[in-house]
């Protein structure tokens, strides 16, 4: 497998995972199945109407306590499938640039 599709495994679920998907700010909250999963995407099924909800950015909550989260964009819609984009934080991105300088050098 080459370096760029390392973090494109797709986990599945047949039935879904229950999560929810939250706006930055938590003035939103909408129930969710997660359809399928990947270090750097996923596709959710939305119960209820996303209209005029924020949805640039916002959290997919993956536990009923929030403390297992990711910050999202979302990529597309489909009647109630959504495609999701997971965002990376200023660090994120600094140790993969410096992980990959790392390996080049050795």
């Amino acid at each position: 497998m080459s370096e760029d599709n390392k973090g494109m495994e797709r986990v599945t679920f047949s039935r879904g995972y229950d999560v929810c998907i939250m706006a930055i700010d938590g003035t939103w909250r909408r129930d969710c199945q997660l359809n399928a999963i990947s270090d750097i995407d996923a596709t959710l099924t939305v119960e209820g109407s996303i209209q005029g909800l924020n949805l640039k950015e916002f959290f997919l909550l993956l536990s009923s306590t929030g403390l297992a989260y990711r910050r999202c964009e979302l990529v597309r819609v489909n009647g109630t499938e959504m495609d999701i984009h997971f965002l990376r934080g200023k660090h994120a991105k600094k140790r993969s640039g410096t992980a990959k300088n790392e390996e080049m050098s050795n």
